[in-house]
């Protein structure tokens, strides 16, 4: 073992303890991915991730450093709040982009990640598979969810590496208000977003600083697990909502509610068609651990 630098940066907000915290081991060079899922697991947090060089070929491609993801169990080949918790990371430690967007190297590639003020924004890496769910999903996810098949004005799969469902309920409080029942929902990634303010109208801005409320739930070390803010998953949602004319080109969404947390998650979509994820990031705690 020995001495390695290591952050946990709360995630999706500028108020410690009020987001996403990530752990970030900021060399993990020489590491073993079983060691590396070990030290995850024992975290006891939703992803951590561990900084390495780039591969001669990511580097070729202008990447400022590599990134592995890993939950509970398993490594995700892109992730969200990850993404932005490991460049604020980088970034604090002194890294030093090479052109004008920092560029991390992870399982689906090259992001890019680009600085306004103190916020940070990716851009949302492509579908993996979208489309709408089969309908025997969807009743599945409604009995689930503990609503009726009416109550899901829409749906679609938002994979862009985690395999999320989304589905579109009809008002924030609505979403606020579900009791998930987790037999049903075994083995389910399910992403759960309502606009907020008056029922089936999207991008108000007289209810305060958020459209949507989002919930995401997925199978966890002991059952059904609810993610405090999610970034893979409302990056396939903003691409999701935005094709289907059910979102505006640039909104915020809020999550972490039911949870008493206070996630801000800023979308928006470029002149050029990219859809950037952004949001503001905090460490809570600075040091080493050995590994």
């Amino acid at each position: 073992m020995q001495q390695r630098p290591f952050k946990q940066v709360d995630v999706f907000t500028a108020t410690p303890y009020r987001g996403n915290p990530l752990a970030v081991v900021l060399d993990g060079s020489g590491l073993s991915t079983a060691e590396m899922q070990h030290f995850t697991n024992w975290t006891n947090l939703s992803e951590c991730t561990f900084l390495l060089p780039p591969t001669p070929e990511g580097a070729a491609k202008g990447a400022d450093y590599r990134v592995r993801i890993f939950c509970p169990g398993r490594e995700l080949p892109f992730a969200g709040h990850p993404t932005l918790g490991s460049c604020h990371a980088w970034l604090e430690a002194g890294g030093v982009p090479r052109g004008e967007h920092v560029v991390q190297e992870c399982g689906v590639g090259l992001v890019k990640i680009r600085r306004d003020g103190g916020r940070l924004a990716f851009a949302a890496p492509p579908l993996i598979k979208s489309g709408p769910l089969d309908e025997a999903d969807v009743q599945l996810i409604a009995r689930g969810l503990g609503v009726t098949r009416e109550d899901i004005a829409a749906h679609a799969w938002c994979d862009n590496g985690p395999n999320w469902r989304g589905v579109m309920l009809r008002s924030a409080e609505q979403v606020l208000a579900l009791r998930p029942d987790a037999t049903i929902l075994d083995g389910l990634d399910v992403g759960v977003v309502g606009p907020r303010g008056k029922v089936g109208v999207v991008g108000r801005q007289d209810t305060g600083d958020t459209q949507f409320e989002v919930r995401a739930f997925f199978p966890g070390n002991n059952g059904l697990t609810e993610d405090p803010v999610t970034g893979s998953l409302n990056a396939a949602l903003a691409q999701w909502l935005m094709d289907a004319g059910l979102a505006p080109e640039r909104y915020v969404a809020a999550q972490g509610t039911a949870l008493a947390r206070q996630g801000r998650i800023h979308i928006e979509r470029d002149r050029d068609g990219a859809i950037w994820v952004g949001g503001n990031s905090v460490t809570c705690f600075d040091g080493r651990v050995r590994l």
